[in-house]
């Protein structure tokens, strides 16, 4: 298949000018989420996992960065009289170690921000039955993504976009755009529906949960788009395939710490309890918050009224979530219907 579009040498320019802007532009997002997960929060209340999956991400964005620095300056400065064929060919050789570098660590992203993806519609979903084609397609996204460089590296005389390695990059760009339209699709309807059945109980008053999903659309789509967008450049043909393969790593990163500024910023308890579905607390909050509820939670279960010498005796008689009993009001009054002594608590 003969590629189309623009040459080679000027798309990987293009791409590594593209990639540098939305690296710093990442960089900065990178401050804002470790001061939301760390800064405007006390020791034991920081999200360990949500911190390490942004280390994580910000550490492979580098590293492919980097790399994509050293392949321009390889194929247009260093190896640029000595290569047979010149720059373009240089480009075009998918067994040079930076291509094979390269979309290996753009497989380790793809990997790592699908699978938080992932994590978002368990914690909200809490259902195994739900999970399991996402999970299927994100095992799937980590094959291909493997295999796709590994055959790159194996096969000197191979191209981009002819034989194995073609079918097999298709497929890893197709999963991982499924995986994550899928699991955008599951997390939204998700609180969509959850804020639908809130409108009853919340009357006129502003959802907290509307701006959350604004945002995860907002993620959802600016990744989704760019998958969708390499998906089509590569099975057509075209060279620009390799200007969105280099986007997209730093895009990963972008959406992914989007989402934790918006919800970390969260102020009122709605907000974050917001969070907490979300599965963006410390677990140490988590037990916290679960241990207020169980505590709030108040059932009735008897009445009693009876008569005796000492006049009329009414109780109430509530329980909460544990075995213990208590009678928090108890109601004694004279034959003359006055209230003897008010309200008394004790327990039983």
């Amino acid at each position: 298949m003969s590629t189309t579009g623009i040459p080679l040498d000027k798309a990987e320019l293009l791409s590594a000018l593209l990639e540098a802007l939305l690296y710093g532009f990442s960089l900065l997002m990178f401050g804002a989420t470790i001061w939301t997960l760390v800064v405007r929060r006390s020791t034991h209340q920081v999200n360990h996992k949500m911190l390490a999956v942004a280390c994580a991400l910000l550490l492979s964005s580098t590293v492919h960065f980097v790399i994509e620095i050293i392949r321009v300056m390889c194929g247009l400065i260093l190896y640029r009289d000595t290569y047979p064929g010149g720059p373009v060919a240089y480009f075009s050789d998918p067994s040079q170690w930076t291509f094979v570098a390269k979309n290996s660590l753009f497989t380790v992203q793809t990997v790592i921000g699908d699978g938080v993806i992932l994590y978002r519609c368990y914690v909200v979903w809490r259902s195994t039955l739900v999970m399991i084609l996402p999970l299927l397609l994100w095992c799937l996204t980590f094959v291909t993504g493997i295999v796709s460089p590994y055959t790159a590296a194996i096969t000197p005389d191979s191209q981009v976009f002819v034989g194995r390695l073609s079918h097999w990059i298709t497929a890893f760009w197709a999963t991982a755009f499924a995986t994550n339209l899928l699991t955008t699709v599951l997390l939204v309807s998700r609180i969509w529906y959850v804020d639908r059945k809130a409108t009853r109980l919340r009357g006129h008053r502003q959802s907290h949960l509307r701006p959350i999903l604004h945002i995860i659309v907002d993620a959802g789509a600016i990744y989704s788009l760019t998958l969708l967008v390499g998906l089509i450049c590569f099975v057509l043909g075209t060279n620009g395939q390799f200007v969105v393969l280099d986007l997209v790593t730093p895009i990963i990163s972008i959406t992914f710490y989007m989402v934790i500024i918006r919800v970390g910023l969260a102020t009122n308890q709605a907000d974050r309890t917001t969070s907490i579905a979300l599965g963006y607390t410390s677990s140490e909050e988590d037990r916290s918050v679960a241990e207020r509820r169980r505590r709030m939670q108040v059932h009735i279960t008897t009445f009693t009224e009876s008569n005796d010498d000492r006049g009329r005796h009414s109780a109430m008689y509530v329980t909460g979530p544990t075995s213990t009993k208590t009678s928090p009001h108890e109601i004694r009054r004279d034959s003359g219907g006055e209230e003897e002594g008010g309200y008394k608590e004790r327990a039983v």
